[in-house]
């Protein structure tokens, strides 16, 4: 991770299934309360996104008391993957935990 990570944040793409997950874990990293009112409002945001278009990206900020992030997601059409990035990552632990919930949510969990 070099420096201009940080500055402008972190890229990478979760499932489709992760998003939720993800947005809860990151707000609670930042001391946000991410709750079903958050939620339900990403969801529709994300209806219309398309990850090949830049003006077609959905932003929401996780504004807490210890960080305020700007999330931007759009879905990639015809798949099941969503394009995320994270900025206000410059705090070094808050940019490997959100390049680890990245990575992780990349990832299909088999039950």
């Amino acid at each position: 991770m070099v420096e201009s990570d940080r500055e402008r944040g972190l890229e990478g793409w979760i499932w489709s299934e992760n998003v939720q997950p993800f947005l809860a874990l990151l707000a609670r990293y930042a001391n946000y309360d991410f709750d079903g009112t958050d939620w339900q409002v990403v969801e529709l945001g994300l209806e219309t996104t398309d990850d090949q278009h830049p003006d077609r990206w959905y932003s929401y900020p996780l504004v807490g008391s210890d960080h305020h992030l700007e999330v931007h997601l759009a879905k990639a059409v015809g798949g099941d993957e969503v394009s995320v990035r994270v900025a206000g990552t410059s705090n070094p632990e808050l940019l490997l935990r959100t390049d680890t919930l990245i990575s992780a949510f990349a990832t299909r969990l088999v039950v």
